[in-house]
């Protein structure tokens, strides 16, 4: 297949709309943990209920891994909602799979990467659902390096694409990220297609610009050290 991103991304911001697996609510913004208001909410586990959307979601992924991560070995899932999608890649990819938990577990062999890992050197792309601040990926990033694996690259299917660490820490963990869609794809669809009225996407586009005032001015109180 072409690869044309400015296209993957249009379709997979119009997917994720379609799917209801992001939502626009600008009246009653939705609180996360870390305290911060928000009038969009993105839930990415839900398209795993979806066959038809999800495999053309995993056929971009696929191609956009095929021609940007060249070399990759190993395809590493991390614990819990990268788990399916890592599968999905690693099946259409042909590698072996792995997944990362985000500790080692208590018993029997303690490990935190589950699969085989028996030789170091290993190129393995990190696959998640979905990446906020990229401060979560770190944790896998680490594990699999400590294990020999050379991590260079990760794959998402949604980037928010509003918060400049993410970018910083990627850069920090030596990882480029690919995504297939970002907010501000997802905006312009929803504007488009007329997806909501247009108070709410003006309210999503301040958010989207703003999002730690826009949080603080309609009730959000965002806790330090929570990222999202």
């Amino acid at each position: 297949m072409t690869l044309d991103l400015t296209q993957i991304a249009k379709t997979s911001a119009q997917i994720l709309l379609e799917t209801k697996s992001v939502l626009f609510n600008a009246r009653e913004p939705f609180i996360f943990t870390s305290g911060r208001a928000s009038p969009v909410y993105t839930d990415c586990r839900r398209l795993i209920a979806f066959p038809e959307e999800r495999g053309i979601l995993m056929d971009f992924g696929a191609a956009i891994l095929r021609t940007k991560a060249e070399g990759v070995d190993m395809v590493a899932g991390g614990e819990t909602a990268g788990i399916p999608y890592a599968a999905f890649i690693a099946e259409r990819l042909n590698k072996p799979m792995l997944y990362v938990r985000k500790k080692p577990k208590g018993f029997g062999r303690m490990a935190q990467i589950e699969g085989v890992m028996d030789e170091p050197g290993k190129r393995v792309v990190l696959v998640e659902d979905m990446q906020t601040d990229g401060a979560s990926k770190k944790v896998f990033i680490d594990a699999l390096r400590e294990a020999g694996a050379i991590v260079e690259h990760s794959f998402v299917i949604f980037h928010y694409g509003i918060f400049p660490a993410s970018a910083e820490n990627m850069k920090a963990a030596g990882v480029t990220l690919h995504a297939l869609t970002t907010f501000w794809d997802v905006l312009a669809v929803a504007r488009e297609k007329n997806y909501f009225d247009r108070q709410t996407l003006d309210e999503v586009e301040k958010f989207l610009h703003e999002p730690d005032s826009w949080s603080a001015a309609h009730g959000g109180n965002i806790k330090e050290g929570i990222s999202y």
